[in-house]
């Protein structure tokens, strides 16, 4: 489970990256701004990514956090509603297979 929720938070990681550059130019948002919440978005990915075999119960905790700021800068860039959602379902359905996975180990 541990490596499935490390690869959503990493290509998360990039979605949230790649949408400076739109929060800029469609929303009027000031670059500076824009690339300190994406940069603090996308770095709390990566970390919690990186801790997420040693300190499992973290990632996800953090993860589901992340999960739900994201869908809610959907406030700035509303394109965000509905890629904060998928992420959110990739990130529940992971969890939950990852459970299934391991109550029948």
């Amino acid at each position: 489970m541990s490596r499935l929720s490390a690869t959503v938070l990493l290509l998360e990681a990039v979605v949230i990256a790649l949408t400076i550059l739109p929060a800029v130019k469609l929303e009027h948002v000031a670059p500076s701004a824009a690339g300190l919440a994406a940069g603090l978005a996308v770095a709390a990915a990566i970390a919690l990514a990186a801790v997420a075999r040693r300190h499992l119960a973290v990632t996800l905790a953090g993860g589901s956090v992340l999960q739900a700021l994201v869908i809610a800068s959907g406030i700035v860039l509303p394109a965000m509603y509905v890629l904060g959602g998928i992420f959110a379902l990739l990130w529940v359905t992971g969890i939950w297979l990852g459970h299934h996975v391991e109550s029948q180990q």
